[in-house]
């Protein structure tokens, strides 16, 4: 990484409460897209009025979040998509209230109503399936800051015009990637998948998502750190084209 930013040290403060988890946000956008600025949040009074409606007061990180950079798609809706307040919704049962949408409508995430008067509640998923019935909050990531840290994250790897790619491994792949970068400090998710579910690692000015060995989800800084990376895993790789 550069020296004016390190992410894992970043990260590792990220990861332990909200003010540590916005500080990342920041640096990380600095450092990998374009720095925070003014009018990238909504305003309070956008709050204002989806709480009305809502008939709820919004969680604390959740405010903080879309005040700070909730209107910058680049960091929260490259793929998945992070909901305005105005598009901000109770689920049909009444169990939570939803802010955020896979690209194809396959799962929500959400905090569950019970939890929503605490200041960093833990965040839900649910999956859309043919048997409604089947469907259940399952849990996600124990707090909501932690959450917008893995959004950014996240939405990083799938940005447009930027080295991204997606390797689809094989057995020696993950191997491969443990060997070559350094797993990030970030805690196992889905919750209760302490041995499976998704990690991060980080290599010479790359990014990656290893999704419990199913994929690999990578974002450089240039594309020939890119290419390294895809030299140093080989592999079919969807965009390279060499």
């Amino acid at each position: 990484m550069t020296q004016e930013f390190d992410l894992a040290a970043s990260l590792a403060g990220g990861v332990e409460g909200r003010s540590g988890a916005w500080s990342f946000i920041q640096d990380f956008a600095a450092h990998w897209t374009s720095a925070l600025k003014t009018g990238d949040g909504w305003a309070e009074a956008d709050l204002a009025v989806a709480e009305e409606r809502l008939g709820v007061r919004l969680p604390t990180a959740l405010r903080e979040a879309y005040l700070l950079f909730g209107r910058r798609r680049d960091l929260t809706s490259n793929h998945d998509v992070l909901l305005s307040p105005a598009e901000l919704y109770v689920d049909d049962a009444k169990e939570a209230l939803v802010f955020r949408h896979e690209n194809q409508g396959a799962a929500s995430w959400g905090i569950l109503l019970d939890d929503v008067r605490e200041d960093d509640p833990a965040v839900f998923i649910r999956a859309d399936l043919a048997d409604k019935t089947a469907e259940r909050w399952e849990g996600w990531l124990e707090r909501l800051s932690l959450c917008f840290v893995e959004i950014v994250m996240s939405e990083s790897l799938q940005a447009d015009g930027e080295p991204c790619d997606f390797l689809d491994p094989d057995e020696g792949s993950i191997e491969l990637l443990e060997q070559n970068c350094v797993q990030l400090p970030f805690p196992a998710y889905p919750i209760g998948e302490e041995e499976h579910g998704n990690r991060w690692f980080l290599g010479q000015d790359v990014l990656l998502r290893d999704d419990d060995g199913l994929a690999v989800l990578a974002r450089a800084r240039t594309p020939e750190a890119l290419n390294r990376m895809r030299d140093l895993i080989p592999g079919d790789w969807l965009n390279d084209y060499r």
